[in-house]
């Protein structure tokens, strides 16, 4: 049973904060911006984190990226160059992807791939994307999902046959009213026939160079037999400017190294990187272990929200001090009540009651209200923005839990001071 003279104290808080509403309503905001605050920056940096470890996962936590780079030497020769016509040789090679296959140990499939730039039309139409030469395994490589007909087959490859899978995307764009199985898209100067569409998991656009996890998601792609690519465009890839032109030879723009375990990919990383050193002369190369992004990710989460938590924290230790600061006040507005409280019996512990009760209806009431705030907030920002947001109950917890530790830890002192005033100094007072 709660003791009769406790409910009688916290009656008695409950009542001193009503005669004076807009006073403690405005105590109670800096409780409600720092609650806010605390759950909304955390809320932007867990969705931050998980695009970001989103983003890496979709690369597969079992797969190895290489991929082609054009060492800085030569690209400061393009630049020297831009006059005159001149001939480059870069990158990946289909021996690299054959060493790979048979020299690492737990490795379980080698995805090779050549991407090339280049405008896509159908009638009147005409898209930019990327043309990618690929193998029949691709999807159970990098993860896309067949939507409708079927993806490419190894009779296509062996008989470099003129046929294409195409991104949900571009087939939206493309043949916005039709079906687009079984039409032919002209791509340079040669037609290919669709037998397929599937849904790519919007990874970021595959770089042939400076492999950065950043980039907007690219869903043109179109997907040929990796022989019918290397016929069909060669092995040198010209690109001409005003006045110059530029010739690249490169064999294979990305390969895709897939382990049969996590284990595996933890070890595999220095010995393709040995390997490849052997036969590379030029840093024309760079791995990418979405393992170890992965993780280097998580890491960096901890360390944003323990940031971002801090610098919201000090919104509370502010209104934790405005609290103090009103209820020292109020300790000297109400000295004469406190005194004939006493001479009427009321103990020390009885004034500390009453007075705690009050700060802590303050810091608790702004904490309820604040997470209120601080749930609506990213629930709009993410409404009036493509940023996402992930509202944690880790987060509103402690939030709640502070708001809370704010009104006892800054609430002791003043009540402590109100119940030490001498009864016979407290009643003179006017």
């Amino acid at each position: 049973m709660i003791p009769y003279q406790f409910l009688i104290t916290v009656r008695l808080g409950f009542k001193s904060l009503k005669l004076h509403k807009l006073r403690s309503a405005l105590t109670m905001l800096g409780i409600i911006f720092g609650v806010c605050s605390v759950i909304a920056m955390l809320a932007i940096g867990e969705g931050a984190s998980y695009e970001a470890q989103e983003a890496i996962k979709r690369l597969g936590s079992n797969n190895i990226l290489i991929r082609s780079l054009k060492p800085p030497e030569q690209a400061r020769q393009q630049g020297a160059g831009s006059r005159r016509g001149f001939q480059i040789k870069y990158g990946l090679t289909y021996d690299d992807a054959g060493r790979l296959l048979g020299t690492i140990p737990g490795v379980s499939r080698v995805l090779p791939m050549r991407i090339i730039r280049e405008n896509v039309r159908f009638q009147r139409t005409e898209i930019p994307c990327q043309v990618i030469g690929t193998l029949p395994f691709y999807p159970e490589v990098a993860g896309a999902t067949l939507v409708r007909g079927r993806f490419l087959a190894y009779y296509d490859e062996e008989h470099m046959e003129n046929v294409c899978v195409i991104t949900t995307g571009l087939a939206r764009q493309l043949f916005p009213y039709q079906d687009p199985l079984n039409h032919a898209i002209k791509i340079a100067t040669f037609y290919y026939r669709v037998i397929g569409i599937v849904q790519e998991r919007s990874q970021p656009e595959q770089r042939s160079q400076a492999g950065k996890m950043e980039g907007q998601p690219l869903d043109n792609n179109v997907y040929i037999p990796l022989n019918t690519s290397r016929t069909r465009f060669g092995e040198i890839l010209f690109r001409r400017s005003a006045g110059s032109f530029e010739a690249e030879e490169v064999q294979l723009h990305q390969v895709t190294v897939q382990m049969r375990d996590l284990a595996s990919v933890e070890t595999a990383d220095p010995q393709i990187r040995t390997l490849l050193g052997r036969f590379h002369e030029d840093n024309d190369y760079e791995i990418i272990v979405p393992l170890q992004l992965l993780r280097q990710a998580e890491q960096t989460k901890r360390i944003f929200n323990i940031v971002l938590g801090s610098i919201a924290a000090i919104s509370l230790l502010v209104g934790g001090i405005g609290i103090m600061n009103i209820m020292l006040a109020t300790v000297t507005e109400r000295t004469r009540e406190i005194g004939i409280r006493r001479a009427l019996g009321a103990k020390k512990a009885d004034i500390t009651m009453q007075f705690l009760v009050e700060t802590v209806v303050l810091a608790v009431g702004g904490g309820l209200v604040g997470v209120a705030v601080g749930i609506i907030t990213p629930v709009l920002v993410s409404h009036l923005t493509t940023m996402k947001t992930i509202v944690t109950l880790w987060s509103v917890l402690l939030a709640f839990g502070i708001s809370g530790a704010v009104g006892v830890i800054f609430g002791l002192y003043p009540a402590k001071a109100a119940a030490d005033l001498d009864p016979i100094e407290a009643l003179r007072h006017e």
